[in-house]
């Protein structure tokens, strides 16, 4: 990217932004203190200790960032109750503005993906921008990173199918990597070092994205209206939910994201971020600042950034180029983890990315803006550790009361309005303070919900949506304990050196079986149980207020089992709770997504019979004509990319060594060779069609037992 040619940015305009700014934390500064000093009271009303003013520390610092969040539902609210023209789509029309000219490429980076799933959402995607009319405005790239060769062939035999059935050729483009180097960021910066110079724009989406024709139509028409505009972020819907946990996360963002995004809009305006995906980018200015350094030290804190969309944003803004949050522009959609194992894989590679911005949060010339969003997304995992810290700490305070045999002497509180209260009643004050504080925004929802009729019969009603707000707020008070658990966990081993992998994101609702969930929570099971002991041996007064964490911890095994069941997410359906907009007034492009989605699941034996036989995609590329010429057609395109013979050169392609390592494969089968080694044969274009000709043409003795019984399968299926 740092080759790319250098442009001149036009200063963004002076917003009225520091006063925003100022009220908006200011809001949550004063309250903070407000409701620390009453708890700083409470401590000194029992006697003050070391141990205590570590527990007024946390305690501020944890209750700031709730007040953070209770602002962002409060000024939010208020905005949509008002309005603001203070928002990308209020600032100059758009509507009319001609896209004539202009190319943007909508690019779709993956890795070892369900190939059906992310090409059939490709495929809504372009049907819906052949519906504005505008198709030749946009082209589609399919990124591959996909190091199983299974995946990488049905990529390639599906994108070809794709590209027939909606007669797209020179409109959807597929690209497999050699080198996944530096994961998503690395492949995004290969497309644009290789096709960026011809878009103007290009839009990322995620492997389980879709967009609306109109959406993306608009945001190109935003970004020539705002030429100092470098980045619009679209905030995505998650949809397509089938079990419990799903639809109850489904349903949370649907219902409470336009109060809390419009909150964080009032503050962030211009200096918005940046979340990976979903989000339209002008191309140049991306390709000149935001190629990503390398970060001090070893992993996980040093070395390549992953969550790269912060700081990309960051960098953005460094050299003057806006970036908004389109809040309030629909037709965004995506998917999320149908169970609470699978989200927390994800949270764990978050949460090393997040925790890597310490080191970035402190570099040069970046804006103040950039660095809140940086901290606020460091501490989105580092107040799961304070908090379990807070709760060690106010059991070690009442363990040293009870067994050091000091008396309990409390004294009036300094508050004269608080003179009166006994400690117990000053505490569930506090208490009570804070679950408003918590709820606040939920409430709020709930109240711009109300005020809009037909929204409100989108959600089923208010009847139905209090009653989902209601389970939402139970579910979340028991899940929330075991994220304090992961979260600890995440950061501790980050602390410690270790680093995470590369792995597949889990996109189905087929359920967590219970040994599973088992392995999983046993450990948190134990310590719920340890722990519920410990402070009912102290005190049961202090246990029954502890009840809410331990719950969680207790049950989570079967809270992990059953929330990830299809069927009771079927039922709530059925009963009208956790309904969201694209369930009850479907989009055109989920529909389609939905039914085609559907067609397969109900035709999918076949293909899930053959990813079963082991090294089914290697045996596809070599037997199968057609494959072996879509695959062979595809390198050698690849071979046309100068970059490619120095590629081929470091895996040993193109080489007598890969010849040798064919015949192996014919001989002795696939199982004797590496991953690495089959990887190589593939990668050559010479070599696999020397194999489909062999294949077929060498007796059976001189072929290894494994390619008999994939030619009698393939003669069978194709009979």
């Amino acid at each position: 990217m740092a080759d790319a040619p250098t442009i001149e940015s036009v200063p963004l305009p002076r917003l009225r932004r520091g006063w925003r700014l100022f009220l908006f934390f200011t809001s949550a500064l004063v309250l903070t203190g407000f409701v620390s000093l009453l708890f700083a009271d409470l401590l000194w009303r029992s006697g003050w200790s070391a141990s205590r003013t570590v527990l007024l520390g946390l305690f501020i610092i944890l209750f700031l960032l709730t007040a953070v969040g209770c602002m962002h539902g409060v000024y939010g609210f208020f905005i949509r109750i008002f309005g603001t023209r203070r928002r990308i789509t209020g600032l100059k029309p758009y509507q009319d503005q001609s896209i004539e000219g202009i190319s943007t490429a909508i690019i779709f980076p993956i890795y070892n993906e369900d190939s059906v799933r992310v090409l059939e959402g490709l495929r809504a995607t372009y049907e819906s921008i052949e519906r504005t009319g505008q198709i030749g405005k946009f082209d589609f790239f399919i990124l591959s990173d996909s190091t199983n060769p299974d995946r990488w062939v049905e990529e390639e035999a599906n994108w070809c199918e794709l590209v027939r059935d909606l007669d797209a050729l020179g409109k959807i483009y597929y690209r497999r990597r050699l080198f996944n180097e530096e994961r998503k960021s690395g492949n995004v910066r290969d497309f644009l070092n290789t096709w960026g110079k011809r878009y103007r724009y290009f839009v990322c989406c995620d492997a389980d994205s879709v967009m609306s024709g109109e959406t993306l139509v608009d945001l190109v028409k935003l970004m020539e209206v705002n030429p100092t505009t470098g980045l619009i972020q679209t905030v995505p819907s998650l949809v397509n939910a089938e079990s419990l946990f799903g639809r109850i996360q489904q349903f949370a963002n649907r219902l409470y994201a336009p109060v809390f995004i419009s909150g964080l809009n009032y503050w962030a305006l211009d200096f918005g971020n940046y979340w990976g995906h979903n989000a339209i980018i002008r191309t140049e200015p991306f390709m000149q600042f935001c190629d990503l350094p390398q970060l001090p030290g070893r992993k996980p804190f040093g070395g390549q950034i992953l969550s790269h969309d912060f700081v990309e944003a960051a960098l953005m803004l460094r050299e003057n180029w806006q970036v908004w949050l389109a809040y309030d522009l629909p037709g965004s959609y995506e998917e999320a983890p149908q169970a609470l194992i699978e989200n927390a894989q994800r949270e764990r590679r978050w949460c090393q990315g997040n925790l890597q911005h310490g080191l970035v949060i402190f570099g040069k010339g970046l804006r103040g803006v950039s660095r809140l969003h940086l901290f606020f997304g460091i501490f989105g995992y580092v107040a799961s550790p304070l908090w379990l810290a807070f709760l060690i700490t106010f059991d070690w305070i009442y363990c040293v009361q009870k067994y050091t045999g000091l008396s309990d002497i409390p004294v009036k509180a300094f508050n004269p309005y608080l003179a009166g209260l006994s400690p117990t009643e000053h505490a569930l004050l506090i208490f009570i303070i804070c679950m408003v504080v918590i709820m606040l925004p939920k409430f709020l929802s709930l109240i711009d919900l109300s005020l809009d009729w037909p929204r409100r019969k989108q959600f089923g009603g208010l009847l139905n949506a209090t009653g989902g707000v209601i389970g939402e707020t139970i579910f979340s008070t028991l899940h929330a304990p075991l994220l304090m658990l992961w979260h600890t966990r995440f950061v501790l081993t980050n602390i410690a050196g270790v680093s995470v992998g590369w792995t597949t994101q889990r996109r189905t609702a087929d359920g967590t079986d219970w040994l599973y969930a088992a392995q999983r929570h046993w450990g948190h099971t134990l310590i719920g149980l340890l722990w519920g002991w410990f402070t009912w041996q102290l005190d049961p007064g202090l246990f029954w207020w502890f009840t809410p964490v331990l719950a969680g911890m207790v049950f989570s095994i079967p809270l992990s089992v059953l929330t990830s069941r299809r069927v009771l997410g079927t039922r709530a359906k059925s009963m009208g709770l956790f309904l969201t907009p694209e369930e009850t007034r479907p989009p055109m492009e989920l529909v389609s997504l939905r039914s085609r989605m559907k067609i397969h699941e109900l035709t999918g034996d076949e293909t899930e019979s053959k990813r079963c036989l082991p090294h089914a995609g290697l045996a596809n590329a070599v037997l199968d004509p057609y494959v072996n010429a879509i695959h062979v057609m595809l390198l050698r395109e690849k071979e046309l990319n100068p970059v490619y013979a120095g590629h081929l050169t470091r895996i040993g392609a193109g080489t007598e060594a890969v010849r040798e390592l064919g015949e192996k494969l014919l001989a002795a089968g696939p199982d004797k060779l590496k991953a690495s080694e089959r990887m190589a044969v593939m990668a050559d274009q010479r070599v696999m069609v020397w194999l489909h000709q062999q294949a077929w043409v060498r007796p059976e003795e001189k072929l290894a037992p494994w390619w008999k019984a994939m030619i009698r399968e393939f003669s069978k299926r194709e009979n």
